[in-house]
This record gives C-alpha cells, sequence and structure tokens, in this order.
C-alpha cells in the first residue's frame, strides 16, 4: 500500500528556514524556483557561465550566480540540470562546497541510482520529482492546485531529510495534490521503462510502423497520417481522463471490439518480453552506461539517431497537414515545426 502525504502532511516552516539555490533554470527548474519563492522561501539561482536562461532568471527576479557559487550560499541545492551534465558539475562545483547539514535535492534518480554521483557524509540526499513538465506544475501553483509529486530519501544524514522532503513538496505546489513516497531506485527504473517501452520509444515505433505498413500497401500518407497519429492525441486524452475503459466507452463499437481482437496481434507476448529485456538493461546499468559514454563522446549516437527519425516520412506529411489546423499552434517559443532550436 502507497504512503501518501499531503499539505497537513508538511510543514512549510522548515523550507522557509533555508536557503535554497536552484541549479539550472529550464523546464523544471523555473517551475520550482518560482513556486518555492511564492511560498515564501530564499531563492537563488546557479547557473554556468554563458547560459542562455540567465536572462530569463533575472527577468524573473531572481539574482543569478556561478553554480560554485550558489552551492556555497545555499542550504539546500536543488540539481535540477540534464541528466548526462549532472555529475560533471557537481563534480566541479557542487561537491568542493558541500558541508556537513546541507542537503541535496534531485528531480530525478539517474545519477544517485547508477552510481555517478556520491554525496559525501553528512549530506542529505532526497528527490522531489513532479509527475508533469514544468510549466504544469508552474500553472497549476498559481491556480491554487498543484501536480503530484512523488517523494525519496536516499541519505539521511541529518536525521530530519524527511520533513524537509516534504516541506520541500509542500512549497512547490506538490502536496496540494499528492506525495507519494518511492525510492531513488523505483523511480529512475520505472520512469526510464515509461519513456522508452511505453510513452516515447513505444509509442513513436508503434506510429512509424503503422504510417509505413498503408503508406507501402498504397495509401496515401496525408491518410495514414490522420489515422495513426492525428487521432491518437483524441484516444490518449480519454485514456487520460477515465484509463483504458473510458476511451473503449468512448468510440465506436467497431474500434472497440477491434481493440479487443486486433490489438494482441499486433502487441504480442513477443513484445511483453521485448519489454522485459528493456527493463533487465535499465536495472542492470546496461542503458546509463550505453546513454553516458554515447554522451561523453559528443552523442554521436544519438544526433545520428534524432537525424533517421527526422527524416522518416512521417514527418514531412505532418508539417504539411498541421499547416491546415489554425487551433494548432506551438506552446513553445524555442521549437519551430520540424527544426527545434536546440
Amino acid at each position: 500500500m502507497s504512503e501518501i502525504y499531503y499539505d497537513k502532511d508538511a510543514d512549510l516552516s522548515i523550507i522557509q528556514g533555508k536557503k535554497v539555490a536552484v541549479i539550472g533554470y529550464g523546464s523544471q527548474g523555473h517551475a520550482h524556483a518560482q513556486n518555492l519563492r511564492d511560498s515564501g522561501v530564499e531563492v537563488v539561482i546557479g547557473l554556468k557561465d554563458g547560459s542562455k536562461s540567465k536572462a530569463k532568471a533575472e527577468e524573473a527576479g531572481f539574482t543569478v550566480l556561478s553554480t560554485a557559487e550558489a552551492s556555497a550560499w545555499a542550504d539546500v541545492i536543488v540539481i535540477l540540470a540534464p541528466d548526462q551534465v549532472q555529475r560533471h558539475l557537481f563534480a566541479a562545483d557542487v561537491l568542493p562546497n558541500l558541508a556537513a547539514g546541507k542537503a541535496l535535492v534531485f528531480g530525478h534518480g539517474f545519477n544517485i541510482r547508477f552510481g555517478y554521483i556520491e554525496a559525501p557524509e553528512g549530506i542529505d540526499v532526497v528527490m522531489v520529482a513532479p509527475k508533469g513538465p514544468g510549466h504544469t506544475v508552474r500553472r497549476e501553483y498559481e491556480a491554487g492546485r498543484g501536480v503530484p509529486v512523488i517523494v525519496a530519501v536516499e541519505k539521511d544524514a541529518s536525521g530530519a531529510a524527511w520533513p524537509l522532503t516534504l516541506s520541500y513538496a509542500k512549497a512547490i505546489g506538490g502536496l496540494r495534490a499528492a506525495g507519494i513516497k518511492t525510492t531513488f531506485t523505483e523511480e529512475t527504473e520505472t520512469d526510464l521503462f515509461g519513456e522508452q517501452a511505453v510513452l516515447c520509444g513505444g509509442a513513436s515505433q508503434l506510429i512509424q510502423y503503422g504510417f509505413e505498413v498503408l503508406t507501402e500497401a498504397g495509401y496515401q500518407p496525408q491518410v495514414a497520417y490522420f489515422e495513426v497519429l492525428h487521432e491518437l492525441k483524441l484516444i490518449v486524452d480519454l485514456m487520460w481522463e477515465g484509463g483504458i475503459a473510458k476511451q473503449r466507452w468512448s468510440v465506436s463499437d467497431t474500434a472497440e471490439y477491434g481493440d479487443y481482437v486486433s490489438g494482441p496481434r499486433v502487441i504480442d507476448a513477443h513484445v511483453k518480453e521485448n519489454m522485459k529485456a528493456v527493463l533487465a538493461d535499465i536495472q542492470n546499468g546496461a542503458f546509463a552506461e550505453r546513454f553516458i559514454q554515447d554522451q561523453d563522446a559528443g552523442a554521436p549516437e544519438f544526433l545520428a539517431l534524432r537525424k533517421k527519425g527526422e527524416e522518416h516520412p512521417i514527418e514531412a506529411t505532418g508539417r504539411e497537414l498541421r499547416k491546415l489546423f489554425a487551433w494548432n499552434a506551438s506552446a513553445d517559443d524555442d521549437y519551430i515545426d520540424g527544426e527545434a532550436a536546440r
């Protein structure tokens, strides 16, 4: 049975009594920092020299320091930089500025779970991971609501790591919804598996194969796009609202019957076995090692795979069709359809 926490279970004054440095001002960083500040917490932003995020953080009214300066100043250091960057940033700027009694907060367990970051003795190591993107975390907080969080304590050096964790979770609005107790291991392994097997890898590959099957059979690519990609949002929204059962209740009887008889033909027992192999590679560290080694080498495999995906025929078809959808404007200022500003 899950342990679940709410606002009543946390003392906001704990985090209000700490100096907090948020390292990184991207999707999660900006949301954590602004929600903390609005909850009465003293916050500075730590960024590397030349960071493009500096202007955004200063425009929002934050003091921006170097990562090392922010780490030296803070009682609580929140590491929200990308996974592949964290261990370098930690070794160079955070570790030399740690002292007994300080706390490290993570938004994802990757570097702790796989041993890329090891905190010295006397340091609390905790996690508060919102189950939603940063802009949603911020928007829901401003609306008086919250995005659920999962919370964990890896090292309780002070004996007070749990109260600090829950106080932090309350300050960013998470406990307005719920805080679910987990571990760094459970969060990391399930998060990576969900991304790879279902949410990103699984869904993307299924869509591409569906498009290929239809177009190779002679159907128009525009029609194929509608049937295997465009309408997917309608189905996912129904699942999000009420589970798979609501999706099946909402669609036609023909679609529901096809779900039952054809779904298992496509996603059969072999797929489940392949998923188990993906999970095994996550659990034994093989995926993490492959990712980090590639990133350290300049990401040749990553960039080649990205290029291959962007060149799939479904992307060109989609770019043209989306021009017909006046309501389908991108919510991201730094993304041009078909060309991300990376």
